[in-house]
């Protein structure tokens, strides 16, 4: 009930959760008092009805559910009674035991502490080199990896349109360990601003993404792209004059074939017009630092196989 801040909600779910259960009980209850007819046939034999006849004679008998059945209709509605006295559920009633979800996970949570954190202490001391070349350690990460990460970056770390390949060695901040490490910790704010206006017109736009093409190497028209390298200038503040990029800045090396949300000439162009934000969550607070530790170890070791490797 945490997003219904009005008290109105609370009452509402009371009164509908009280009047079902009511509702329930006064119908078994009415069901279980309906008065029987008794007939006799042109045999001689007693036969019970409900008292309903349609055409002419013809009789709804009458055949009630077994007792057993009906009292386990009863059973059921004095569990659910019992339930809400004890456990939430109505409204805003916290129930006499003072049970909440969260406080069921915080228990779990201090007991995997206690059973997994020494192992995670342990790594947590090692280089992170020497941590992405232990089989057990990569265990860890990769099940981490696929808890916390896979939702973005998919579960063979390829990622997608906006979401990084982890398995490549282009990195937009620098693929160093450590460097890998501090992005999970703290989160990236990728921004680049709508640079529309500051090359110029629609042709403009598109003959610097033509020239971003030909930077690459990439198909693109030659004598757009003449036209676009002046254009570019407006651009070489964050990703150089050269189109090299920063990683200080997190702008993306433009002479690769790499490209976050794909390299078209239109794509590029709604880039430069409109710009990009993109956010990576910080996880310090939510993980903490000793299985950060573990997942940048794991990270680093998606595209730097053979380092990790030597490390043995």
């Amino acid at each position: 009930m945490a997003d219904f801040t009005h008290g109105f909600w609370s009452i509402y779910i009371i009164v509908l959760t009280v009047l079902g259960i009511a509702g329930c009980a006064l119908l078994l209850y009415t069901q279980s008092k309906v008065k029987i007819t008794k007939q006799r046939d042109a045999q001689g034999n007693v036969t019970e009805t409900t008292g309903h006849s349609w055409d002419e004679g013809l009789t709804e008998l009458n055949n009630p559910m077994p007792r057993w059945w009906m009292w386990l209709f009863y059973i059921t509605i004095v569990f659910g009674v019992a339930y809400l006295v004890l456990y939430p559920g109505l409204g805003n009633f916290a129930g006499t035991l003072g049970w909440k979800s969260t406080g069921e996970y915080q228990e779990e949570l201090k007991k995997a502490n206690a059973e997994y954190g020494p192992l995670f202490a342990k790594y947590a001391t090692q280089d992170l080199k020497a941590v992405a070349a232990d089989p057990q350690a990569r265990a860890i990460g990769e099940r981490l990896f696929l808890t916390y990460c896979s939702q973005c970056h998919g579960s063979d770390a390829r990622g997608n349109k906006g979401y990084p390949n982890l398995t490549d060695r282009d990195w937009l901040y620098g693929g160093e360990p450590d460097v890998i490490k501090t992005t999970i910790l703290n989160g990236r704010n990728g921004v680049m601003p709508p640079m529309g206006a500051a090359v110029g017109s629609e042709k403009d736009i598109e003959a610097v993404a033509h020239y971003v093409l030909s930077l690459s190497d990439s198909t693109h028209d030659p004598i757009k792209s003449v036209f676009g390298k002046t254009k570019f200038a407006a651009c070489a503040a964050c990703h150089g004059a050269e189109g090299k990029g920063n990683p200080a800045l997190g702008a993306p090396n433009l002479t690769d074939k790499v490209w976050l949300y794909g390299g078209s000439v239109d794509t590029i162009m709604d880039g430069v017009r409109k710009g990009r934000s993109n956010q990576m969550p910080a996880f310090k607070d939510f993980l903490g630092e000793e299985k950060v530790h573990l997942l940048s170890a794991y990270v680093w070791g998606l595209s730097n196989e053979k380092g990790a490797t030597a490390q043995k």
